[in-house]
Protein backbone atom coordinates (compact mmCIF):
# COMPACT_ATOMS: atom_id res chain seq x y z
CA UNK A 1 0.00 0.00 0.00
CA UNK A 2 1.18 3.45 -0.98
CA UNK A 3 1.98 6.23 1.82
CA UNK A 4 -1.04 8.62 2.25
CA UNK A 5 -0.35 12.07 0.92
CA UNK A 6 -1.27 13.52 3.86
CA UNK A 7 1.43 11.53 6.29
CA UNK A 8 3.46 14.54 7.43
CA UNK A 9 7.16 12.81 6.35
CA UNK A 10 5.34 12.65 2.10
CA UNK A 11 4.35 15.96 2.34
CA UNK A 12 7.27 17.94 3.52
CA UNK A 13 8.86 16.04 0.92
CA UNK A 14 6.08 16.34 -1.63
CA UNK A 15 6.45 20.43 -0.90
CA UNK A 16 10.07 20.46 -1.11
CA UNK A 17 10.51 19.04 -4.04
CA UNK A 18 8.27 21.47 -5.56
CA UNK A 19 9.26 23.97 -3.93
CA UNK A 20 5.82 24.82 -3.04
CA UNK A 21 5.47 27.96 -0.63
CA UNK A 22 1.88 28.76 1.54
CA UNK A 23 0.03 31.64 -0.02
CA UNK A 24 -1.84 32.98 2.86
CA UNK A 25 -3.82 35.36 0.65
CA UNK A 26 -5.67 32.02 -0.80
CA UNK A 27 -5.93 30.39 3.01
CA UNK A 28 -4.22 27.64 2.20
CA UNK A 29 -4.11 25.03 5.45
CA UNK A 30 -2.89 21.24 4.36
CA UNK A 31 -4.46 18.49 6.67
CA UNK A 32 -2.15 15.92 7.81
CA UNK A 33 -3.91 13.92 9.89
CA UNK A 34 -5.24 10.23 8.34
CA UNK A 35 -8.26 10.04 11.44
CA UNK A 36 -9.43 13.26 10.68
CA UNK A 37 -9.37 12.80 6.69
CA UNK A 38 -11.01 9.34 7.26
CA UNK A 39 -13.42 10.98 9.39
CA UNK A 40 -14.54 13.84 6.97
CA UNK A 41 -14.59 11.09 4.15
CA UNK A 42 -17.14 9.16 6.44
CA UNK A 43 -19.32 11.47 6.88
CA UNK A 44 -20.25 12.23 3.39
CA UNK A 45 -21.25 8.65 3.25
CA UNK A 46 -19.85 7.88 -0.32
CA UNK A 47 -20.35 4.33 -2.25
CA UNK A 48 -18.77 3.18 -5.21
CA UNK A 49 -21.57 4.79 -7.01
CA UNK A 50 -21.17 8.28 -5.64
CA UNK A 51 -19.93 11.39 -7.34
CA UNK A 52 -17.87 13.84 -5.40
CA UNK A 53 -16.86 16.99 -5.78
CA UNK A 54 -14.21 19.38 -3.79
CA UNK A 55 -12.88 22.53 -3.64
CA UNK A 56 -9.57 23.72 -3.01
CA UNK A 57 -7.83 20.03 -3.40
CA UNK A 58 -4.22 21.67 -2.18
CA UNK A 59 -1.64 18.62 -2.66
CA UNK A 60 -4.57 16.01 -2.72
CA UNK A 61 -4.47 14.42 0.80
CA UNK A 62 -8.02 14.65 1.06
CA UNK A 63 -8.91 14.23 -2.49
CA UNK A 64 -6.93 10.56 -2.26
CA UNK A 65 -9.21 9.44 0.72
CA UNK A 66 -12.35 10.30 -0.92
CA UNK A 67 -10.82 8.97 -4.63
CA UNK A 68 -10.75 5.50 -2.43
CA UNK A 69 -14.34 5.62 -1.54
CA UNK A 70 -16.49 7.16 -5.05
CA UNK A 71 -16.63 6.86 -8.24
CA UNK A 72 -15.07 9.94 -9.55
CA UNK A 73 -13.97 13.16 -8.28
CA UNK A 74 -14.01 16.41 -9.88
CA UNK A 75 -11.72 19.25 -7.53
CA UNK A 76 -11.41 22.73 -8.33
CA UNK A 77 -8.50 24.15 -7.34
CA UNK A 78 -7.34 27.75 -7.96
CA UNK A 79 -3.79 27.91 -7.37
CA UNK A 80 -1.97 27.03 -10.56
CA UNK A 81 1.08 26.02 -8.76
CA UNK A 82 -0.15 22.94 -7.17
CA UNK A 83 -1.56 21.73 -10.70
CA UNK A 84 1.63 20.06 -11.28
CA UNK A 85 1.47 18.53 -7.78
CA UNK A 86 -1.37 17.48 -7.75
CA UNK A 87 -0.72 15.13 -11.31
CA UNK A 88 1.78 13.59 -9.66
CA UNK A 89 0.16 12.99 -6.40
CA UNK A 90 -3.36 11.69 -7.87
CA UNK A 91 -1.60 9.66 -10.32
CA UNK A 92 -2.80 6.72 -8.84
CA UNK A 93 -6.32 7.94 -9.21
CA UNK A 94 -7.61 8.23 -12.64
CA UNK A 95 -10.94 8.48 -12.03
CA UNK A 96 -9.91 11.89 -10.64
CA UNK A 97 -10.37 15.06 -12.64
CA UNK A 98 -8.55 18.55 -11.49
CA UNK A 99 -10.24 21.36 -12.90
CA UNK A 100 -8.02 24.78 -12.72
CA UNK A 101 -11.02 27.71 -11.64
CA UNK A 102 -12.13 29.75 -8.92
CA UNK A 103 -15.41 27.57 -7.67
CA UNK A 104 -17.68 31.04 -7.20
CA UNK A 105 -16.63 31.41 -10.84
CA UNK A 106 -17.53 28.56 -12.03
CA UNK A 107 -20.10 26.99 -13.66
CA UNK A 108 -20.69 24.01 -11.28
CA UNK A 109 -24.06 22.85 -12.68
CA UNK A 110 -22.53 22.38 -16.11
CA UNK A 111 -19.26 20.94 -14.73
CA UNK A 112 -21.93 17.88 -13.38
CA UNK A 113 -23.60 17.52 -16.34
CA UNK A 114 -20.42 16.78 -18.10
CA UNK A 115 -18.47 15.22 -15.68
CA UNK A 116 -21.16 12.41 -13.85
CA UNK A 117 -23.54 11.67 -16.35
CA UNK A 118 -25.01 8.48 -15.02
CA UNK A 119 -23.87 9.10 -11.43
CA UNK A 120 -27.36 9.94 -9.51
CA UNK A 121 -25.52 10.75 -5.94
CA UNK A 122 -23.26 13.22 -5.52
CA UNK A 123 -21.88 15.24 -2.54
CA UNK A 124 -19.49 18.04 -2.25
CA UNK A 125 -16.52 16.89 -0.01
CA UNK A 126 -13.90 20.00 1.18
CA UNK A 127 -11.23 21.94 3.26
CA UNK A 128 -12.63 25.14 2.83
CA UNK A 129 -10.44 27.87 2.73
CA UNK A 130 -11.82 30.00 5.61
CA UNK A 131 -11.55 33.60 4.03
CA UNK A 132 -14.47 32.29 1.18
CA UNK A 133 -16.23 29.76 3.47
CA UNK A 134 -19.88 31.54 3.38
CA UNK A 135 -19.73 32.63 -0.20
CA UNK A 136 -18.85 29.33 -1.58
CA UNK A 137 -21.07 27.60 0.80
CA UNK A 138 -23.89 30.16 -0.22
CA UNK A 139 -23.43 29.48 -3.89
CA UNK A 140 -23.38 25.26 -3.51
CA UNK A 141 -26.92 25.87 -2.01
CA UNK A 142 -28.79 28.30 -3.91
CA UNK A 143 -27.87 27.13 -7.37
CA UNK A 144 -30.29 24.02 -6.88
CA UNK A 145 -27.42 22.08 -7.88
CA UNK A 146 -28.45 17.86 -8.32
CA UNK A 147 -26.31 17.40 -4.88
CA UNK A 148 -27.30 15.33 -1.95
CA UNK A 149 -25.30 17.26 0.33
CA UNK A 150 -22.03 19.17 1.39
CA UNK A 151 -19.34 18.06 4.15
CA UNK A 152 -16.86 20.57 4.67
CA UNK A 153 -13.88 21.71 7.07
CA UNK A 154 -14.69 24.95 8.12
CA UNK A 155 -13.62 27.65 10.74
CA UNK A 156 -15.91 26.49 14.16
CA UNK A 157 -17.15 29.68 14.72
CA UNK A 158 -18.69 29.20 11.19
CA UNK A 159 -20.29 25.80 12.04
CA UNK A 160 -21.56 27.30 15.17
CA UNK A 161 -22.94 30.28 13.23
CA UNK A 162 -24.50 27.94 10.68
CA UNK A 163 -26.05 24.96 12.70
CA UNK A 164 -27.09 27.41 15.01
CA UNK A 165 -30.76 27.47 16.92
CA UNK A 166 -33.06 30.51 17.09
CA UNK A 167 -32.41 31.65 20.84
CA UNK A 168 -28.61 31.71 20.87
CA UNK A 169 -26.00 33.98 20.30
CA UNK A 170 -24.30 32.34 17.26
CA UNK A 171 -27.76 32.41 15.43
CA UNK A 172 -27.80 35.41 12.58
CA UNK A 173 -29.25 35.73 9.20
CA UNK A 174 -26.72 33.19 7.85
CA UNK A 175 -28.18 30.44 10.17
CA UNK A 176 -31.56 30.82 8.74
CA UNK A 177 -30.23 31.36 4.64
CA UNK A 178 -28.28 28.00 5.71
CA UNK A 179 -30.66 26.02 6.98
CA UNK A 180 -33.80 27.57 4.70
CA UNK A 181 -31.96 25.02 2.13
CA UNK A 182 -30.29 22.40 4.47
CA UNK A 183 -30.33 20.42 7.32
CA UNK A 184 -26.89 21.64 9.29
CA UNK A 185 -25.15 19.50 12.15
CA UNK A 186 -21.68 19.78 13.31
CA UNK A 187 -20.30 16.28 12.97
CA UNK A 188 -16.34 17.01 14.31
CA UNK A 189 -14.46 19.21 16.59
CA UNK A 190 -10.86 19.74 14.74
CA UNK A 191 -7.74 21.15 16.51
CA UNK A 192 -5.26 23.46 15.05
CA UNK A 193 -2.35 20.67 15.10
CA UNK A 194 -3.47 18.43 12.20
CA UNK A 195 -2.89 21.28 9.43
CA UNK A 196 -0.09 22.44 7.95
CA UNK A 197 0.36 25.38 8.35
CA UNK A 198 -1.47 25.19 11.61
CA UNK A 199 -4.46 28.18 11.33
CA UNK A 200 -5.15 30.46 14.25
CA UNK A 201 -8.84 29.16 14.37
CA UNK A 202 -10.10 25.99 15.79
CA UNK A 203 -12.22 24.08 12.93
CA UNK A 204 -15.00 22.13 12.38
CA UNK A 205 -16.51 19.71 9.94
CA UNK A 206 -19.72 20.42 9.37
CA UNK A 207 -22.67 18.08 7.49
CA UNK A 208 -25.32 20.46 5.17
CA UNK A 209 -27.88 17.86 3.92
CA UNK A 210 -29.78 19.55 1.30
CA UNK A 211 -33.79 19.41 1.71
CA UNK A 212 -36.03 18.32 -0.96
CA UNK A 213 -38.42 21.39 -0.16
CA UNK A 214 -37.78 24.71 1.86
CA UNK A 215 -39.10 24.35 5.31
CA UNK A 216 -41.39 27.08 4.65
CA UNK A 217 -43.34 28.29 1.51
CA UNK A 218 -43.45 31.86 0.80
CA UNK A 219 -44.64 33.96 -2.27
CA UNK A 220 -41.20 35.98 -2.78
CA UNK A 221 -37.88 34.33 -1.33
CA UNK A 222 -35.64 37.04 -1.68
CA UNK A 223 -37.98 39.35 0.05
CA UNK A 224 -37.99 36.65 3.25
CA UNK A 225 -34.52 36.97 3.01
CA UNK A 226 -34.65 41.17 3.09
CA UNK A 227 -36.83 40.92 6.15
CA UNK A 228 -34.50 38.18 7.75
CA UNK A 229 -31.39 40.63 7.27
CA UNK A 230 -33.68 43.59 8.02
CA UNK A 231 -34.34 42.09 11.29
CA UNK A 232 -30.72 41.50 12.52
CA UNK A 233 -29.44 44.72 10.85
CA UNK A 234 -28.50 45.71 14.78
CA UNK A 235 -28.40 42.74 17.11
CA UNK A 236 -29.20 44.54 20.11
CA UNK A 237 -32.38 46.41 18.59
CA UNK A 238 -35.87 44.93 18.46
CA UNK A 239 -38.12 43.74 15.81
CA UNK A 240 -39.52 46.69 15.59
CA UNK A 241 -36.83 49.31 14.88
CA UNK A 242 -34.89 47.29 12.91
CA UNK A 243 -37.65 47.00 10.66
CA UNK A 244 -38.71 50.57 10.90
CA UNK A 245 -34.73 51.63 9.81
CA UNK A 246 -33.97 49.23 7.27
CA UNK A 247 -37.35 48.51 5.23
CA UNK A 248 -39.42 51.29 3.59
CA UNK A 249 -41.82 51.69 6.56
CA UNK A 250 -41.08 54.59 8.46
CA UNK A 251 -44.62 56.26 6.89
CA UNK A 252 -46.47 53.18 7.69
CA UNK A 253 -46.05 52.65 11.52
CA UNK A 254 -50.06 52.27 11.79
CA UNK A 255 -49.77 49.56 9.28
CA UNK A 256 -46.65 47.58 10.53
CA UNK A 257 -48.51 47.37 14.29
CA UNK A 258 -51.16 46.04 12.88
CA UNK A 259 -49.18 43.37 11.03
CA UNK A 260 -47.72 42.56 14.01
CA UNK A 261 -50.98 42.16 15.86
CA UNK A 262 -52.80 40.08 13.09
CA UNK A 263 -49.18 37.35 13.03
CA UNK A 264 -49.29 37.61 17.18
CA UNK A 265 -45.69 38.34 16.65
CA UNK A 266 -44.17 41.06 19.83
CA UNK A 267 -42.82 43.93 18.01
CA UNK A 268 -40.26 44.15 21.30
CA UNK A 269 -38.90 40.75 20.58
CA UNK A 270 -35.20 40.45 18.84
CA UNK A 271 -34.65 39.03 15.42
CA UNK A 272 -32.20 36.22 16.80
CA UNK A 273 -35.71 35.02 18.86
CA UNK A 274 -37.77 34.29 16.06
CA UNK A 275 -37.56 31.14 14.06
CA UNK A 276 -37.97 30.60 10.30
CA UNK A 277 -41.44 29.93 10.77
CA UNK A 278 -42.23 32.88 12.24
CA UNK A 279 -39.55 35.01 9.61
CA UNK A 280 -42.02 33.52 7.10
CA UNK A 281 -45.43 34.64 8.81
CA UNK A 282 -44.07 38.32 8.81
CA UNK A 283 -42.76 38.06 5.37
CA UNK A 284 -45.77 37.18 4.24
CA UNK A 285 -47.62 39.99 6.32
CA UNK A 286 -45.35 42.71 5.33
CA UNK A 287 -45.04 42.33 1.72
CA UNK A 288 -48.92 43.90 0.90
CA UNK A 289 -47.70 46.98 2.65
CA UNK A 290 -44.41 47.47 0.37
CA UNK A 291 -45.98 46.32 -2.71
Amino acid sequence: MMKDISNPQSMKAILKKHGFTFKKSLGQNFLIDRNILNNIVAQADLTENSGAIEIGPGIGSLTEHIARQSKKVVAFEIDQRLLPILNETLAPYPHVKVIHSDILEADVKKVIQEEFSGIEDIMVVANLPYYVTTPIIMKLLTEKLPIRGIVCMIQKEVADRLAAKPGTKEYNSLSIAVQYYAEAQTVLKVPKTVFVPAPNVDSAVIRLTLRKEPPVQVEDEDFLFEVIRSSFAQRRKTLWNNLLNNLPLKEKREELENVFRQIEIDPKRRGETLTIQEFAKLSEALAPLLK
